[in-house]
């Protein structure tokens, strides 16, 4: 009989983890191993686990992202749009997570426009962002996502060009304590 391999039911309390989305042929033979009350399944390996479900982010307490899979369609980047996303991660890359310790920097990819959150324990972490509390992050995404994606704001400014600008601005927010309002005024 083969031995079903079963996580400590408190291993992914306080945790933050990066799910990779997967196609739905990776869970073909496993074994559905805990159903949860809010449609959630999970899928465990020796090396990690397997969560196909419709909700991301805030999990009662913790906290678990989801990359998406892009598709390649003749030579342009889609998404699958379907609500029911299969992820998977390493049983290494659950962190800790508290709302005490600045434990999270901020990254941004200008050229797709997005910003996220990773955990200090990630092993591409280089030091160079600043760590900040969960507050804190939440705060500064939010500026950061405003920037990228909205332009009423740069009214106020004078530019030649409104990425340099941008970036600039959110380089500021991810590498430096500044406030919002100490890196606009230092910019005029």
């Amino acid at each position: 009989m083969e031995k079903k391999f079963r996580p400590n039911p408190n291993s992914f309390k306080n945790t933050f983890c990066v799910f990779h989305e997967v196609s739905l042929d990776n869970i073909n033979g496993l074994e559905l191993q805990y159903d949860s009350k809010s449609g959630s399944k999970y899928y465990y390996t020796e090396v990690g686990m397997y969560r196909l479900s419709n909700h991301w982010g805030r999990l009662a307490n913790s906290k678990w992202r989801l990359e998406p899979l892009e598709y390649e369609i003749d030579g342009a980047e889609s998404r699958n749009e379907s609500k029911i996303k299969l992820g998977f991660a390493l049983w290494t890359n659950f962190y800790p997570d508290n709302a005490v310790d600045e434990l999270y920097y901020l990254e941004a990819n200008y050229i797709k426009k997005i910003a996220n959150y990773q955990h200090k324990n990630n092993p591409e972490y280089n030091n160079k962002a600043i760590l900040r509390t969960s507050f804190e992050t939440t705060k500064r995404i939010k500026q950061i996502r405003n920037l990228l994606n909205l332009t009423s704001w740069a009214k106020h400014f004078e530019y030649d060009d409104l990425d340099v600008l941008r970036q600039q601005i959110i380089n500021e927010l991810i590498f430096t304590n500044k406030t919002l309002e100490e890196i606009k005024r230092e910019i005029v």
